[in-house]
């Protein structure tokens, strides 16, 4: 299990509820975590992708359920840090989910190959029968992303 507590994002963002997006062609997986008083984040279920304003719908629900103060996007980059039409794409839904949400902090984070990085961990645990599960591969992947942004210094 990871300790989370030493890297500067546990801190700043301490005791703030936090919802990451891995934003799918097909699914959207989420993922949540309140740095302070849960030990780590956990998935938050996914949508299925039928178009951003229907996302925005839902994601407002959750936002107001879970009373969300901090939104962290995935945006993929190449691994050398290069920026490409997928990267461009996102960033367009992060600017729309920016807008939505004007009254929350709403963060970019590079998401580059934590798809990869979720089928990884799937098959090494036991939590998912050490198989590829691919109705959670989005979900795996928005935690990695919640994991990656609180490492972040």
């Amino acid at each position: 299990m990871l300790d989370f507590i030493n890297y500067p994002n546990f801190q700043k963002f301490k005791n703030k509820n936090m919802l990451a997006i891995d934003f799918g062609a097909k699914v959207i997986g989420l993922a949540a975590f309140c740095p302070g008083r849960e030990p780590f984040p956990i998935g938050r279920g996914r949508i299925v992708n039928t178009g951003m304003d229907k996302f925005l719908e839902e994601l407002a629900l959750i936002v107001e359920d879970d009373f969300i103060e901090v939104i962290i996007f995935g945006v993929p980059y190449l691994v050398d840090g290069g920026e490409t039409e997928k990267t461009r794409e996102m960033r367009n839904k992060f600017n729309r989910v920016k807008e939505k949400f004007p009254d929350i902090e709403v963060i970019e984070q590079d998401e580059t190959l934590t798809t990869s990085a979720a089928k990884e961990r799937m098959l090494n645990s036991a939590q998912y029968n050490f198989q590829v599960d691919l109705k959670k591969i989005d979900e795996v992947a928005a935690i990695i992303i919640l994991e990656d942004f609180i490492r972040k210094t």
